[in-house]
């Protein structure tokens, strides 16, 4: 059973430490552990290693903890929208480790499994494969990647019960369940927390086993990196007799 913990804060109490490996859910602003992000950037560990899909946008999400310097280097699939996050890279501040997405996936989603090491074509003749190790499997060459374990994982669900067990929702459901596999020490935020025995079985994508410590998420808004809608016919009609 998790221990339960009022807020982000008493929940990251006595995990955090300098020079750590940080494993966090979520892709760019979506389905982030942004209570437990913040705390994180609170605390004033430094000289972090992350890894996530992304660093999220300057400002907010991951972005906060390049902002405040507490990252040493970077486990990710791209750079995204973070424009503080490329100019550190691109002036040798910031050392990033580019992995291709399925491949970050399949990393954690490894060390998760207790599976040490894999062989992929993701990557081969790319300098994403320079440096590693290389088998030849029934004619085709393929690239040795290592499975990834951190020190604490950080996760946000949409539901947890008071036993651990997660469900997430919409876009939460990408990097979280491997994410929380991954950690030594994996902490979760919920938006809503029930009692053990109310979430259906079926619906449970990482089980309780997996999860150390237990918080409930704020209600916050939910940011978005790119906004893109149509215009609702109503307002194409009143443009339309402006125009006209």
């Amino acid at each position: 059973m998790p221990t339960l913990h009022t807020d982000a804060t008493e929940a990251l109490a006595g995990a955090l430490a300098d020079g750590m490996t940080l494993a966090v859910g979520g892709f760019g602003l979506s389905g982030i552990p942004a209570d437990l992000i913040d705390a994180v950037r609170d605390s004033g560990v430094r000289d972090l290693t992350v890894v996530s899909n992304n660093m999220g946008v300057d400002g907010k999400g991951l972005g906060v903890l390049i902002e405040a310097g507490q990252v040493a280097k970077v486990i990710a699939s791209y750079v995204g929208e973070n424009r503080l996050f490329a100019e550190q890279y691109l002036a040798g501040q910031l050392e990033v480790e580019f992995t291709p997405q399925g491949t970050l996936a399949e990393r954690l989603r490894a060390g998760g499994a207790g599976i040490p090491a894999f062989y992929t074509k993701t990557g081969v003749g790319t300098l994403v494969a320079d440096g590693k190790p290389h088998e030849t499997f029934e004619g085709e060459l393929y690239v040795r990647e290592r499975g990834i374990v951190a020190d604490v994982a950080l996760v946000h669900a949409h539901t947890a019960d008071t036993a651990g067990n997660l469900v997430y929702r919409y876009t939460a459901r990408n990097f979280n369940p491997v994410v929380a596999t991954a950690g030594r020490l994996t902490i979760a935020e919920a938006e809503h927390i029930v009692p053990a025995g109310e979430l259906d079985p079926n619906h449970i994508v990482t089980p309780g086993v997996y999860v150390q410590r237990l918080v409930q998420a704020t209600d916050r808004v939910k940011h978005i990196e790119q906004v893109t809608t149509r215009p609702r016919p109503a307002a194409q009609k009143a443009a339309a007799s402006v125009a006209g």
